[in-house]
């Protein structure tokens, strides 16, 4: 079912989509993903993609760039012409995180310009068959790795994403030895979850969705400020004593820096559109992600406050920047 206040926020720029479109309909529009094809990142370019095509642009098309956790494309996006047939579909990581792990990055903030959130996602702290069936909770999470602390580990997708910071602040939060075990990607790591090779993992939602249908997996907490439509018998971190845990991200539209406002409230308009859309709403929950789309100025916004938010958080983790 469609968010009604998503829907509410999106129709100032979708119901403008028709007059704009019929002034500046582009012959080829092309989102770049910084992901590989058959991820969640490429699935969403794709789905709104499809919506772009006739549109907003005769031709809609999606170019992976993959390479550099994301960054490949983010720096493409920053060079091209900014008239609004490039656009970059991103992991919010990739502009509100990335300035405080890399010492170099080849795109700044400027060099993006905001346009409008796809969906937003929580990250779920999961548990497989390594621990016992009587865990449901965090505070029992702990309490068993308390007592074995040889099998205390957590899994992730990757040093430095965010559901390693979140594992990273549960083990400040608990003062526990939680060691961490990066993967290249949530598939790898989920594998060996479900085969008992590791604790537990923090990942996004969607990661477990099939495998709590069949009891494999169970989820013990889940990172948003709300709990998550798609798990509501799962407890936030926050409600289970851990508010600094309260992590979110969303994945979103950007233009080049120098794009015009012209430009960017039809590329927005569109997108509204596109999200706003049941087939694109049915289509992301699948994937465990919920549909919402928002203003170029909120999302500008949100970047600046989240770029603000995660330089204590890395500070505190310990993390140092990479190259």
């Amino acid at each position: 079912m469609i968010d009604r206040r998503t829907l509410l926020a999106a129709a100032p720029l979708w119901m403008a989509l028709p007059r704009l479109a019929q002034a500046q309909t582009l012959e080829t529009a092309k989102v770049l993903c910084g992901f590989p094809a058959g991820g969640t990142t490429d699935a969403v370019s794709r789905r709104v993609a499809d919506k772009l095509r006739g549109g907003y642009a005769r031709v809609a098309l999606v170019d992976n760039k993959a390479g550099a956790g994301g960054r490949l494309a983010a720096e493409e996006t920053s060079r091209a012409t900014p008239d609004g047939s490039t656009l970059l579909l991103t992991p919010a990581s990739i502009v509100t995180l990335y300035p405080h792990i890399y010492s170099r990055l080849n795109y700044g903030l400027r060099d993006l310009r905001p346009v409008s959130t796809a969906c937003h996602i929580s990250f779920g702290f999961g548990v497989g068959p390594a621990v016992p069936e009587s865990v449901r909770d965090i505070k029992g999470f702990l309490a068993w790795a308390k007592a074995n602390p040889e099998q205390a580990n957590y899994a992730s997708p990757g040093a430095g994403t965010p559901p390693h910071f979140i594992g990273a602040l549960l083990t400040k939060e608990s003062g526990l030895d939680l060691r961490h075990v990066p993967y290249k990607g949530s598939a790898p790591g989920i594998q060996d979850l479900l085969g008992g090779q590791v604790a537990a993992m923090s990942s996004p939602v969607g990661d477990y969705l099939p495998h709590l249908k069949n009891g494999k997996l169970r989820l013990l907490a889940i990172s948003g400020k709300q709990r998550s439509k798609l798990v509501p018998d799962v407890a936030t971190y926050a409600e289970q004593g851990f508010p600094a845990l309260t992590i979110s991200e969303w994945y979103g539209f950007f233009l080049p820096g120098k794009a015009s406002d012209e430009v960017t409230q039809r590329a927005a308009a569109a997108i509204a559109a596109a999200v706003s859309s049941p087939e694109v709403v049915e289509a992301f929950a699948q994937l465990g992600l919920e549909a919402a789309a928002n203003s170029p100025a909120e999302l500008a916004k949100a970047v600046a406050d989240e770029n603000a938010a995660w330089g204590p958080v890395v500070k505190r983790v310990g993390f140092k920047p990479e190259a």
